[in-house]
């Protein structure tokens, strides 16, 4: 797939001198840039627009991020979560997604933003694990962008995962649907980074995965990581248990374990789709031909759309199942699912269920 490219660049005044804002602006020397003080004009030009998330995908906004970084994973209250750690250091997304929860949850800023006082973000890092040696943290960068798409531009994943591979106590893993992997195949990683791809059958990345890398493009770079010695890692995730979907979810699981050996996938996760009620407007009205909002959807305790129980706990009994075929120990966990579909899909929990430490 095409790497992304920007129509324009936005900075905010004071981060054009930190070092990766020059390193975005040397690589996108042909485009315009804009230095500004006040995003308000922007923004209020945006709102304008008739897709506003379309055209902020076309404008890259460079800035400097006050918060904290490092954060935990926001799961649901009532749902099992895998304790993982998360650090936005960008926000937004260039590739379409029709059921993508960032249509959202960053109406009010569209643009893609990127966070460049990096400095800031691996002394949070670095304060945070030296801090807790006895805890073994797994970091993802994936909740807010997809952790590569960007990479062509930034190169961060080249300083992220150096600096995992020095850390005794984490593993960071990197999220993606494209095939930007250029980048990755001849760090010194130390085994520290898992690469992971979010995977679903081709007529569902068609019809739902708009500007993302292909099926058989997103395996094909998981073969190239594992040959450079990552663990690699996949997310089916979601899932449409739409009419006829066993037969083609089962074709990915094949394809996967024919593409990774068993022993180099760290760990798969399962997760069917789900949305809340205020998405299902903004698909109809951004993807009016898109199917995700055709299934037997339900809202749930959690206060999203989901397909009924008894259908996730057959799907996800079948994928186990297709996945124990190929991979018997490879682990394997639900994503935001409760502890009775955990029960009814394995007959048991695993070890330290507050965490799902037991799994990995």
């Amino acid at each position: 797939m095409q790497p992304y490219r920007p129509e324009k660049v936005l900075v905010e005044k004071g981060s054009e001198e930190l070092p990766l804002t020059k390193r975005i602006l040397e690589r996108l020397s042909d485009l315009p840039v804009e230095i500004l003080e006040d995003l308000d004009p922007v923004m209020k030009g945006l709102s304008n627009e008739i897709d506003p998330f379309s055209q902020g995908k076309k404008w890259l906004w460079i800035s400097t991020y006050r918060g904290k970084f490092l954060k935990k994973c926001p799961g649901t209250q009532g749902f099992l979560c895998c304790n993982y750690s998360v650090v936005n250091a960008s926000t937004g997304c260039p590739l379409e997604c029709s059921y993508c929860i960032l249509q959202g949850y960053l109406s009010n800023n569209p643009m893609l933003r990127l966070f460049a006082n990096t400095d800031d973000l691996f002394a949070e890092l670095r304060t945070a694990f030296s801090s807790s040696m006895n805890r073994q943290f797994r970091v993802g960068t994936g909740e807010l962008t997809d952790s590569l798409a960007l990479d062509s531009i930034t190169e961060f994943s080249r300083d992220l995962i150096a600096f995992f591979g020095r850390q005794r106590n984490a593993i960071l893993e990197l999220k993606t649907k494209t095939d930007h992997v250029e980048n990755l195949l001849d760090l010194p990683h130390n085994g520290k980074t898992v690469i992971a791809w979010s995977v679903n059958p081709e007529c569902v990345i068609r019809s739902e995965e708009r500007a993302c890398a292909t099926l058989a493009e997103r395996l094909t770079a998981a073969r190239r990581c594992q040959a450079s010695g990552y663990g690699i890692a996949f997310h089916f995730d979601p899932i449409l248990f739409t009419p006829g979907w066993e037969r083609s979810y089962a074709e990915v699981v094949k394809g996967v374990f024919a593409s990774v050996p068993a022993e180099s996938i760290a760990w798969i996760s399962l997760g069917g789709l789900r949305y809340p009620p205020e998405l299902k407007e903004i698909i109809r009205r951004r993807f009016p031909r898109s199917l995700v909002i055709t299934g037997e959807m339900v809202p749930c305790p959690d206060n999203k759309f989901r397909f009924v129980r008894p259908v996730r706990v057959e799907g996800y009994r079948k994928m186990v199942r297709w996945i124990r075929e190929y991979g018997p120990e490879v682990p394997v966990y639900l994503c935001m699912e409760s502890r009775d579909v955990w029960e009814a899909v394995f007959k048991r929990m695993p070890a330290r269920i507050e965490n799902l430490a037991g799994i990995f």
